[in-house]
């Protein structure tokens, strides 16, 4: 037996905007937390990752930076991204050194041969001794039991944190593809925006990540549900409380919502009229966080025309997909 496999435990990875989940094959999914990093200032030493990191945000003194290092599904910061995955990998492999293994990392559709460079550059600074890429739509797609090696067309919508990712395959291979930069973060941030417009009141980007879980809808509910959140006034610049309901979160995400739907209506106009007709037939299925909207398959499918449905446990398609392709890297490896 080798030294590589003696110590190697290879890694599927969805390096995502929000989290960072990761697949050892053989064991399954054994990290899932924020794509999140806390720094010292002075020293550059690495205090925090993910969870632990996450809970500083907007909390931390000057000393501390708190960095999310990809930003609308992209590397914003390199060196920040190979930090955290060396973090990540060693977690996985309960912090031993001598390890060198494959790892499979999911890409958005749209990214470029010099951001390709990026992700294979950390993952092999981390520690990899070979690293592949993987298109988002392609691993969601398998992670959702879609049978892509089929020859008929199948669609998957991603909505991720910093992207959706809107994907046409037949033959293992993707038809017509979309990547836009739109998902969780965008809703975010039109929450807080929405807040600070209409209630006078700033809140931090975990809060409203709380009131998008807890009101969020793509569709007028019958029960209007409410919630009070805490905040910094910006007429009197002190601390308060307000009540906000679900019909105002409703109005404060139409617009990213549609842009979704825009970037579906994007692909199918691209389908082959062949296509067309096995997703007319099939439908959509979407996956990923944004997913989880209450009412966007409802709306989709209005917009559409197309029967949607939401893939099982979509906060993981992509991951479960990657790690199959890693149980049997031969058969997927082109």
């Amino acid at each position: 037996m080798g030294l590589f496999s003696r110590w190697a435990s290879d890694l599927a990875i969805d390096l995502g905007t929000a989290n960072t989940v990761v697949y050892v094959k053989g064991r399954g999914i054994v990290i899932n937390e924020p794509s999140v990093i806390a720094i010292n200032k002075k020293t550059g030493a690495v205090l925090a990752v993910g969870i632990e990191a996450k809970r500083m945000l907007g909390r931390n003194p000057v000393s501390l930076e708190i960095v999310r290092p990809l930003k609308d599904g992209k590397i914003s910061n390199a060196k920040k991204t190979e930090e955290m995955l060396k973090h990540f990998i060693r977690l996985a492999h309960s912090k031993r050194m001598l390890i060198q293994p494959r790892i499979i990392i999911s890409v958005p559709t749209g990214i470029t041969d010099a951001e390709r460079q990026i992700v294979e550059s950390a993952g092999r600074t981390a520690g990899a001794r070979e690293v592949y890429l993987v298109e988002e739509p392609l691993a969601a797609a398998v992670g959702a039991g879609l049978p892509i090696n089929e020859a008929g067309g199948s669609m998957i919508v991603d909505i991720g944190g910093g992207t959706t990712e809107v994907g046409l395959i037949s033959l293992s291979e993707t038809v017509a593809s979309y990547s836009g930069i739109v998902g969780g973060d965008k809703m975010n941030e039109a929450i807080m925006q929405y807040i600070k417009s209409n209630k006078n009141l700033q809140i931090g980007e975990n809060r409203a990540e709380q009131i998008k879980i807890e009101l969020g809808t793509a569709v007028k509910t019958e029960k209007i549900k409410e919630a009070q959140i805490k905040g910094y006034d910006t007429v009197t610049r002190l601390p308060t409380t307000i009540t906000i309901n679900s019909d105002e979160i409703l109005d404060a995400l139409k617009k990213t919502v549609n842009e979704i739907i825009e970037s579906i209506i994007k692909v199918l106009d691209e389908a082959p009229p062949e296509l067309a007709g096995d997703i007319a037939e099939r439908g959509i299925v979407i996956t990923g966080g944004g997913s989880l909207l209450h009412g966007l398959d409802k709306v989709i499918r209005e917009k559409t025309g197309v029967p949607v449905s939401t893939a099982d446990d979509p906060l993981l398609s992509v991951v479960r997909g990657a790690g199959i392709m890693l149980e049997d890297i031969s058969k997927y490896k082109k």
